[in-house]
């Protein structure tokens, strides 16, 4: 049975914060089998009243300081704006420890899940780097982790594997669908069914509420620090226009977090195009999708005319899902974020490029955030932030296979 659950935390303000009700506008809710409910209104009853505590918020802060590393730079891409004619700035999510901005919502939520005395986690992974991000929390705070893995993933993204295992987490292959990051999300739902004594530590703004709300809380770190960064930079806490790439958009949620009430700001989101949005091997879901439910919240997800996910691609593992969370469905509907994407080759070109002209090798999800640039009219004296989300190690083998085409 599928309960739709009701919340009942207060309504917090803004326009694209979640109703009572765990919606972005229609978006959102929790559409979650019978055994779950507990423990997802258990999260949904204390989550935020955890991150306001001053214990919790100072914990959170000295370890983004200490162990992550932040606040992650921005930095000025000379030749990269000479290039494109606007002043472009990279926020440096990829110089964080474990590579990506998967970090600063492991350890808020490994946090959490340690005031609600859990001591068994587990997590989904695509491109690996929210599983490795786990497993170092899991590792850092002495708790059992068990990370779920599509079965192409495991085999694209091995470097990244590797580490889990380094870590101490237990990998669990996907093999059903395309083995890729529905897959795995599937099988850990699954399981978190049958051990319902679990923490599911949900690396993106997807999943039942309250979990797309709390994710967005804690990666919203990028945009605070984008806005003092700017204001030291600029003279102005605001660019023209924030860019980044979107799968179920963990990224982009802490990027436009700050700034979503403020229409000033140009908000791009870019998702993976595949071979082509019209190919049949994509993965530009607010183009191809629908509302549906997808993991326990209603989206924009791409299905066919019974309602069956159609199967997604990407060159990109992390932007390989047929969804997009709820947070970003309503950005997309009331027209405050502008949806663009880009293809495999245009991502691949975007990555070799920053490479040679800023020496900075991105991860193949950011590559795409990247690939926009050529596609935009931009002037002299905009301002633009593209969150590099994370760094390229874990798909050289990937930049390898195309590096003499």
């Amino acid at each position: 049975m599928l309960l739709a659950m009701t919340a009942k935390n207060k309504k917090m303000k803004g326009k694209f914060q979640p109703d009572k009700n765990g919606y972005f506008g229609q978006f959102g809710g929790a559409f979650i089998p019978e055994l779950l409910y507990p423990n997802v209104k258990e999260l949904e009853d204390n989550y935020i009243q955890i991150i306001e505590s001053e214990e919790f918020q100072k914990e959170y802060k000295s370890l983004l300081k200490d162990f992550v590393g932040r606040p992650s730079p921005l930095y000025f891409a000379k030749r990269l704006s000479e290039k494109y004619g606007a002043q472009i700035y990279l926020k440096r999510e990829d110089l964080n420890h474990t590579g990506a901005h998967k970090i600063n919502n492991t350890i808020g939520q490994i946090l959490i899940a340690q005031k609600l005395g859990k001591t068994k986690i587990i997590a989904e992974t695509g491109a690996g780097q929210h599983g490795v991000a786990t497993a170092t929390v899991c590792a850092l705070m002495g708790l059992e982790c068990t990370v779920f893995m599509g079965e192409k993933d495991i085999v694209r993204q091995a470097p990244n594997v590797a580490r889990m295992k380094m870590l101490g987490a237990k990998v669990v292959p996907a093999t059903s669908g395309s083995k890729t990051l529905k897959d795995a999300t599937n099988e850990a739902i699954r399981y978190w069914i049958q051990h319902p004594e679990t923490f599911y530590l949900i690396g993106s703004v997807v999943g039942p509420h309250p979990h797309p709300d709390m994710v967005a809380r804690l990666q919203a770190v990028i945009s605070e620090e984008m806005k003092w960064q700017l204001k030291e930079k600029t003279g102005n806490e605001n660019p023209d226009t924030i860019i980044a790439c979107v799968g179920g958009g963990s990224n982009a949620a802490g990027a436009f977090y700050h700034y979503m009430d403020d229409e000033e700001v140009e908000l791009i989101a870019v998702e993976a195009a595949g071979l082509g949005v019209n190919s049949g091997e994509s993965a530009a879901t607010s183009q191809l999708g629908q509302v549906g439910i997808i993991h326990g919240s209603k989206t924009i997800l791409m299905q066919d005319e019974y309602g069956q996910i159609v199967e997604p691609y990407s060159i990109s593992a992390g932007l390989d899902y047929p969804g997009v969370g709820p947070l970003h469905a309503f950005l997309f509907e009331s027209g405050r974020a502008k949806f663009m994407n880009a293809t495999d080759k245009e991502a691949l070109d975007a990555a070799f490029e920053l490479t040679k002209i800023e020496g900075i090798i991105p991860a193949l999800e950011t590559a795409h955030a990247l690939a926009v640039l050529p596609k935009m009219t931009l002037r002299k004296d905009q301002v633009i932030v593209i969150n590099l989300s994370g760094r390229g190690d874990k798909d050289l083998e990937t930049f390898i296979k195309h590096l003499e085409e």
